[in-house]
């Protein structure tokens, strides 16, 4: 049976936002579902979810985070603090004409809806997250974390922070670089259990030196990788990597959330081989107390870090029974 056409069409569209504008991408009718994305993506990482979303009788809108796409770009690194992002998800609700959301996040974007849903209760009456765990405010200055992490070696997060230094590693050949990003955190080509860990730069060494080379995981196409490699070409990369830039500043901006629970219904789903499932453990080991309201949690086996894309399908469906469980 053919879809209603306002659940097949695709719109895109700015909106005002204290970034200047968001660009999103709009499919469907119903209530509002917002999809954020995380690094190095854009609102493209929610393609397979759209039409799904918008076929089970959902608006669902997927943006690009400010400093991607279309989205605009603050040239200081403290505009791409969390209370900013934050902000720009309120907007984004208020211009589409609606009161409430049900934000998704995957990756950043899971830590981003995480937050809003935390800082904003009532805008956000409920919150999924995809393959970062929620982890509430509060614990030692990230910054100290990560460069505890690396021992002989650096953390990426700690490389990505540095200013500038990333940029001259990715700009050379985005599209390669990107290429090699996705696969190494792809289940079917990430490196083998033993081989140098991805996530960690030697000592004068680049992120790159670490990735895969040859085919990409089946869930990118050429195409796919195209349209991914022409959003940075076109933005640059500063305004993605700037959000790394601003975690201890997150960390004193939201002192007074310190420990604090997410409690809307939630719903949390992460990959069995994804690095972030196992360094996060413990938060969720911690789901009761520091997710109250969760309504499901998956972890799936022989899936990598980009969930909703490695695993499309399982996905949607979980999404979409989670969605038809909540509150009216």
């Amino acid at each position: 049976m053919s879809q209603p056409a306002q659940a097949t069409e695709v719109t895109h569209r700015l909106v005002p936002s204290p970034a200047g504008r968001i660009h999103l991408v709009e499919q469907g009718v119903g209530p509002l579902v917002l999809l954020v994305h995380g690094f190095p993506e854009s609102w493209y990482s929610w393609r397979h979810q759209l039409p799904v979303l918008a076929a089970a009788g959902y608006r669902a809108v997927a943006m690009d985070v400010r400093g991607y796409g279309r989205s605009s770009k603050p040239e200081s690194a403290a505009a791409y603090r969390m209370l900013d992002l934050i902000e720009d998800n309120v907007a984004v609700v208020r211009a589409l004409g609606e009161e409430t959301a049900v934000i998704i996040g995957h990756d950043w974007g899971s830590t981003i809806a995480a937050n809003s849903a935390l800082v904003s209760p009532d805008v956000f009456r409920a919150v999924g997250l995809l393959s970062v765990p929620y982890a509430p405010p509060g614990g030692p200055r990230p910054s100290e974390i990560f460069a505890q992490m690396g021992g002989d070696e650096e953390f990426y997060v700690s490389y990505f922070q540095e200013p500038g230094r990333a940029e001259a590693e990715i700009e050379p050949d985005v599209r390669g670089w990107l290429a090699g990003f996705y696969a190494a955190l792809s289940a079917e080509t990430m490196p083998a259990p033993g081989a140098p860990d991805p996530h960690f730069v030697s000592r004068g060494g680049t992120l790159r030196d670490r990735f895969p080379t040859g085919r990409l995981p089946a869930w990118l196409s050429e195409d796919d990788l195209d349209v991914y490699a022409g959003e940075f070409e076109r933005s640059g990369l500063p305004g993605a990597l700037n959000r790394y830039r601003n975690m201890d500043r997150d960390w004193e901006d939201l002192v007074g959330f310190k420990g604090e629970p997410i409690t809307q219904p939630s719903l949390f789903l992460g990959g069995a081989l994804d690095a972030s499932t196992t360094w996060m453990a413990e938060a969720i080991q911690a789901y009761p107390t520091t997710l109250p309201g969760l309504v499901s949690s998956y972890v799936l086996d022989g899936c990598g870090h980009w969930i909703q894309q490695e695993r499309r399908e399982e996905v949607n469906e979980i999404l979409t029974g989670w969605l038809a469980s909540l509150p009216a």
